[in-house]
């Protein structure tokens, strides 16, 4: 029972490591890193400033990890990123327009 067990996890872990290792793979794990960078940014931001901030460079990470990962997902077929990850990117270019409409409104009331 043991020795089955772990061939299969050794066969898993090749499979996953090994076997489906190309191209495709290292830009999912490029975009999954890039994602994961957003989170190292809103946090530093929030500790230097003693509170929640979310700086235009989260929305910025958020989309390009976001693209690629949604782009990764359609290649894989794998619908449930597909949805994930298309429907993070909504919401994304929401805030990004947001942030930008809330720039140019600062800017016309300091002109």
């Amino acid at each position: 029972m043991l020795v089955e067990l772990s061939n299969a996890l050794g066969g898993y872990l090749h499979n996953v490591f090994y076997s489906k290792f190309d191209a495709w793979l290292m830009l999912g794990l490029f975009a999954q890193g890039l994602f994961t960078m957003r989170f190292v940014v809103q946090w530093v931001a929030s500790e230097r400033a003693g509170k929640s901030v979310i700086p235009f460079s989260f929305w910025v990470l958020s989309i390009g990890g976001g693209a690629l990962l949604f782009l990764y997902a359609l290649v894989r077929a794998d619908l449930v990123y597909i949805i994930g990850q298309g429907s993070g990117l909504l919401i994304y270019f929401r805030n990004v327009s947001f942030v930008l409409k809330e720039k140019r409104e600062a800017a016309a009331k300091a002109s």
